[in-house]
């Protein structure tokens, strides 16, 4: 199944309200670059939100550094292979793309953003925004929006879906970062922000380019099939 026959990545009912959402969230990731360019020290919110986290338990350590990993090289190649093996088994070629485009589209924006803002921690390591956090966000969205698709979910459902998902993936792994003194809490929030800024917005390119290369296919096929009948 691709193309117009395929499910579409991006569900028509949630494009206005995402689109909306991604907006805003792309304010929030100019404003504060604009307000942490250049710094290397935390901010008001930083120091506030990060004193209620320091000092977790030896245990609740362990937890936040399985989560680190799972935003590393390795774990997070898993992820995306696992995503995109599923995609491919349940026949969503085209969610398959979606998995590796969107979550690369987060990761490399928020490479770009940190040596445009230039903000750093524990020396000279660039800290916004959060490269864990967006990638985790991203690849939590990728899964919710082809939930929404199987499901049949509509705009309410569906839109309360994947805020929830980018939420709770946002939340796990910024709590991890900040426990672990990897990045400032903001840092997080504009990882966060960044991924709803893109993953939405990717889902659209995928469909507008899977759509207009069956076209191209169907036309050729159609071409050929007048000229076979003359």
């Amino acid at each position: 199944m691709t193309g117009r026959s395929a499910p579409v990545v991006l569900p028509p009912s949630l494009r206005s309200w995402l689109g909306l959402i991604a907006a805003f969230a792309a304010l929030v990731v100019v404003v504060l670059g604009a307000l942490y360019a250049g710094d290397g020290k935390p901010g008001m919110v930083d120091v506030g939100i990060g004193a209620a986290v320091d000092g977790v338990r030896p245990s609740w350590r362990s937890v936040a550094l399985a989560m680190d990993f799972l935003g590393e090289p390795a774990g997070s190649a898993t992820l995306v292979v696992v995503t995109v093996t599923g995609c491919l088994l349940l026949r969503r070629p085209r969610a398959a793309v979606f998995a590796v485009a969107g979550v690369g589209v987060a990761v490399g924006t928020t490479t770009l953003l940190k040596h445009l803002v230039g903000r750093t921690i524990h020396g000279d390591n660039l800290s916004y925004p959060s490269g864990h956090t967006a990638f985790f966000t991203a690849l939590s969205l990728v899964v919710a929006l082809l939930a929404t698709g199987r499901l049949g979910l509509g705009r309410v459902a569906g839109t309360l879906l994947v805020l929830a998902a980018a939420l709770v993936a946002g939340a796990a792994m910024g709590w991890a970062q900040v426990a672990l003194g990897a990045h400032y809490p903001t840092d997080v929030l504009g990882g966060w922000c960044t991924a709803l800024a893109v993953t939405a917005a990717t889902g659209w390119l995928v469909d507008r380019v899977a759509d207009r290369l069956v076209d191209r296919v169907a036309d050729r096929v159609a071409d050929a099939d007048r000229q076979g009948r003359r």
